[in-house]
């Protein structure tokens, strides 16, 4: 499986590239750094013929279950899926044709990670079916806590060696968005891949500040082929400044 991992990421039904930590529950707009003319379907359809494997699509609120479904439906068992999961939609996301299932939100409460709704996913999903968000934001104490609902509620749980430990028994992966950096272009979170690459006892997914191949060159140094990357606004295809199709090729000959 190609390091380089696509996403496509949906708001109000659009592909869009959205400063994460910009979005709230209060209905004001987002930072919004790109708005897409295609559908998801046809980001689905490239990534497909790039044979870029593992990437997602993330619903990002209401309004977007129509545009995922378009794109689990263009590359059936090629995309994970991520955005509003539980347990009483999960089977019907993996029929649409969901890869693995990606979940934050539901299995905290109150700020406190809720082991029995993460025991009942599980029973659904199983391990390779299952990657858990733990997409992340630095607290006055210098650690990095996991953050909730659009990543605006922090959780009491930080990362750090044994909540990776106990985590990875229930997923095949973890996704990883460092939210301080995130779609701003301004440099990769090192220290948290740093982190991510001494403790986890399993694959991650990291995103957040890619700008440039020297980032991705970082990333791979670091994590020593066990830490994918996710580029987002930086890319071309979603109006930045970096190449789409040279990173796909590049990830093809890492492959």
């Amino acid at each position: 499986m190609s390091l380089f991992r696509p996403c496509i990421d949906l708001h109000n039904g659009q592909v869009k590239q959205i400063v994460g930590s910009t979005l709230t529950d209060s209905g004001s707009s987002p930072r919004t750094n790109f708005v897409a003319e295609h559908d998801s379907a046809w980001y689905a359809e490239l990534y497909r013929s790039d044979n870029l494997t593992g990437g997602h699509v993330i619903k990002l609120g209401p309004g977007n279950d129509e545009a995922a479904k378009r794109a689990l439906a263009a590359w059936p068992g090629g995309l994970q899926l991520g955005g509003g999961v539980n347990c009483d939609n999960a089977a019907e996301w993996l029929e649409a044709g969901a890869s693995q299932l990606i979940v934050t939100s539901f299995i905290f409460s109150d700020g406190e990670l809720r082991i029995d709704r993460l025991e009942q996913l599980f029973d659904i999903t199983g391990r390779e079916r299952l990657v858990l968000d733990l997409s992340c934001r630095r607290r006055e104490d210098g650690k990095y806590y996991i953050v909730t609902d659009r990543w605006q509620k922090f959780t009491s749980t930080a990362i750090h060696a044994d909540t990776l430990a106990f985590l990875g028994d229930f997923a095949c992966e973890f996704l990883i968005h460092a939210v301080d950096v995130e779609g701003k272009q301004a440099g990769i979170d090192e220290e948290l891949l740093s982190l991510l690459a001494a403790e986890s006892p399993i694959p991650c997914v990291y995103a957040g500040g890619i700008a440039n191949f020297g980032d991705i060159g970082k990333i791979e140094r670091a994590g020593k082929g066990r830490i994918a990357y996710t580029v987002g606004s930086a890319l071309d295809i979603f109006g930045g400044p970096l190449s789409y199709c040279e990173l796909a090729a590049y990830a093809g000959r890492k492959s």
